[in-house]
């Protein structure tokens, strides 16, 4: 099947659909792992909380900064290459880790993992959005949904092994050989010619990476700081170069986000979506876990059972989240799964729910499935609406909303804990994806047909 919409030959599509799986698994699988590692880490390595906390900001500011830019490197020079890149050194850098002799080399090497997660993570949205027709995106973005769940899910219980037998090194090692594997795959398989470099010399845009890179950095170091230990200056940064990159992009005359890529329309408020859930998502996971073992007492295993229904529910929910956008679209579905998650958290916030295991599994479920539906379309649409040159910007884009997402809920969720009010909070911020959801496209009568480009899509539903 040949053509701009037709996607690459069906040869093609399962090496595709392989590497971004794995590789989204494989990313999502080691952040998990991680935050079971870190007591052990800190105790084995003599380091403070300040370092040991830096393991994971190293690695979210090092992500947030690049992965737009990494979304354009795989448009210009072919997102099979830029993976195969990322996946190479996502493995040295999980190796070197595991024989870190002190912590500052920890630190050091998850920056370089940040760096080389914002180069494959792009690409594995990419590569799909080459591989098939934008028609028949869902069911593979589905699948990658269900392996990031799958793999978010079994983290904890397999890190936890892993630690207890052999100790907090070996975790960092569990994506070493898929890591390897999948990029020694694409490496040997020719690159099809309709990945080959495209743009002219300029058009990799370095002001402009430099300056949004740098204003997300910011913006995600001083969320995770928080307020009481000096955000300010980050976040003013953070403005700054916000600013600066806006008025550099309206003079660039090949900017690095397309012009009509962030007006109001289809990508923007799939953008808005994932971003909405996934801060309720990650701000709920966080709080749930201390309202659960601290004021109620429950052990890790019994806190982390009632949360189960809603990895399954995730994983089980994303294939079935596609079948129903085919049928009422991808506003309706996606509209669904925003007041699912909402009501979920909400109803999550009341004692007697929290007070009974049967009841508290019930809202994880509900939190699950309406997750899962708002990431499989939100995500969905996304890739579809943006211009086949520009998928891995768009790449870059929804991966940037889901990695901020998490920040920005984790840090309200430790704002409003001591007040009780951060459950409550958080449904709000769900509640937020139903005004961006309704402005997605609608019922599939108004799907069909030639898709349009970016500039072509009429602002609103």
């Amino acid at each position: 099947m040949s053509g701009r919409r037709g996607g690459l030959p069906a040869l093609h599509r399962p090496l595709a659909l392989t590497c971004s799986v794995v590789g989204a698994a494989v990313v999502a699988l080691d952040g998990t792992v991680l935050t079971i590692a870190q007591p052990a880490l800190q105790a084995d390595l003599g380091a403070d909380t300040g370092q040991v906390q830096w393991t994971s900001t190293g690695y979210l500011v090092a992500v947030a900064g690049l992965l737009v830019f990494a979304g354009r490197l795989g448009d210009r020079y072919g997102h099979r290459r830029i993976f195969a890149l990322g996946c190479l050194g996502f493995a040295g850098a999980s190796a070197g880790i595991a024989v870190a002799p002190g912590i500052g080399w920890v630190v050091a090497l998850r920056v370089l993992q940040g760096v080389a997660g914002a180069l494959l993570q792009p690409a594995t949205l990419g590569m799909l959005r080459a591989a098939y027709p934008a028609e028949r995106l869902g069911m593979p973005v589905a699948l990658r949904t269900s392996a990031i769940g799958l793999a978010a899910a079994g983290g904890p219980l397999v890190g936890g092994l892993l630690v207890d037998v052999h100790g907090w090194r070996a975790v960092f090692l569990i994506g070493v050989p898929p890591t390897l594997a999948i990029a020694l795959l694409c490496l040997a398989v020719p690159e099809p010619p309709r990945a080959a470099t495209r743009g002219g010399a300029g058009a990799l845009d370095l002001p402009g990476a430099c300056l949004l890179g740098l204003a997300l950095a910011c913006l995600v170091h001083g969320i995770v700081r928080g307020p009481a230990a000096g955000a300010a200056p980050s976040l003013v940064l953070a403005v700054l170069a916000a600013s600066a990159f806006v008025g550099h992009e309206r003079r660039a005359p090949q900017p690095l986000l397309p012009p009509d890529m962030l007006r109001p329309g289809p990508v923007a408020a799939g953008l808005a979506a994932l971003l909405a859930v996934s801060a309720a998502l990650s701000g709920t996971l966080f709080t749930a876990t201390y309202l659960l073992q601290d004021t109620l007492g429950l052990g890790p295993l019994p806190t982390a059972l009632r949360m189960v229904p809603l990895a399954l529910l995730m994983i089980a929910g994303a294939p079935l989240s596609v079948l129903i956008k085919k049928r009422v679209g991808a506003r309706a579905t996606a509209t669904g799964g925003a007041v699912l998650l909402a009501v979920g958290v909400l109803l999550l916030a009341r004692p007697e729910v929290t007070a009974s295991a049967l009841a508290t599994g019930g809202c994880a479920a509900l939190i699950g499935a309406g997750f899962g539906a708002v990431m499989v379309t939100a995500t969905s649409v996304v890739v579809h609406h943006a211009a086949e040159e520009h998928a891995g910007v768009a790449g870059g884009l929804q991966q940037t909303a889901m990695n901020t997402g998490p920040v920005i809920g984790v840090a309200l969720a430790t704002l409003l804990f001591p007040s009780g009010t951060a459950l409550p909070a958080l449904a709000a911020v769900g509640a937020l994806a139903v005004p961006a959801a309704l402005r997605l496209p609608g019922a599939p009568s108004r799907e069909h047909g030639p898709r349009p480009r970016v500039a072509d899509t009429p602002a609103g539903p």
